[in-house]
């Protein structure tokens, strides 16, 4: 049961979504990137402060690649909400359970199982299907970036499953997750615009930082206790909630190719349950 937790992870990104996407009209990518950070770091550092919990740890590298890669990947993310279409965007992303299948199976060498990988392959069509992308010709640069987006995200992935294997605590590891994110896109933020900000958007960027940390926890616990392929398949539930979004807050009217889209990405979620059972009834 425990690659669920990327079900509530998904829930909780698909609301932090929902919410840069109306911040995105006052702040800027690298902006809301840092708020996310900044106001995650408080919380985590709260929550230790009371718990007296301890931050110390022997697997600093393994943390700076984490959070040097998870970095990374969202703010080429956001950068290419900016240059591409969202759904293309989105999509680009979503590439990373694909990279995560061959990292795992080449660097943890995890069992191979033949539903998984189908689980992975059919979630992903599922997500070609719900958004159908489409990039243009002088579009393809920052195509190549969502694809690396998606490639340096299954890093970060991979990086928290090898912490997880050294014994490091969720909340330590989301801890120097948001610590070096806040330090780097604020040395980033002095070369841009700042833009000010009102009690409405304030309450945006708290709703932000709040629902991405919660959502962080969620997500580490995932693949730092979960079957990495499994919870890799699980992670496409983030497309599926953010259409619900859709049709509730804007209105979006879904066409059959999107139906079809979210049907394979419940299949494919489905098939990687089935698949994770023997160990959800050995872990009891």
């Amino acid at each position: 049961m425990r690659s669920l937790w990327m079900l509530i992870a998904g829930l909780l990104f698909s609301c932090m979504g929902v919410l840069v996407k109306f911040g995105s009209v006052y702040f800027s990518s690298t902006e809301l990137v840092f708020y996310r950070s900044i106001i995650g770091f408080l919380i985590v550092s709260v929550v230790i402060g009371i718990k007296r919990l301890p931050i110390s740890t022997l697997h600093w590298r393994n943390h700076c690649w984490r959070g040097l890669s998870g970095l990374c990947s969202l703010l080429m993310f956001f950068y290419c909400i900016t240059k591409l279409p969202l759904a293309t965007a989105v999509t680009l992303s979503y590439t990373s359970p694909l990279f995560l299948t061959l990292f795992t199976t080449i660097m943890l060498k995890e069992h191979f199982h033949w539903q998984l990988a189908v689980a992975v392959i059919i979630g992903f069509a599922g997500v070609v299907l719900l958004l159908h992308p489409s990039i243009q010709e002088e579009e393809w640069v920052a195509g190549l970036i969502g694809l690396a987006s998606g490639f340096l995200a299954a890093v970060a992935y991979l990086n928290i499953k090898f912490l997880g294997n050294l014994g490091e605590p969720d909340w330590r590891v989301v801890f120097y997750f948001t610590l070096i994110s806040t330090i780097i896109t604020s040395i980033l933020m002095i070369f841009g615009t700042f833009h000010p900000i009102t009690p409405f958007n304030f309450l945006l960027l708290i709703g932000i930082g709040i629902t991405a940390t919660l959502a962080q926890f969620a997500l580490t616990r995932a693949y730092r206790t979960g079957r990495v392929l499994v919870v890799g398949a699980l992670a496409y539930s983030t497309v599926l909630f953010a259409c619900i979004w859709g049709i509730l807050i804007w209105g979006e009217v879904l066409s059959l190719l999107s139906l079809a889209g979210i049907g394979f990405i419940v299949t494919g979620g489905l098939l990687g349950l089935k698949a994770s059972v023997p160990e959800i009834i050995k872990n009891k």
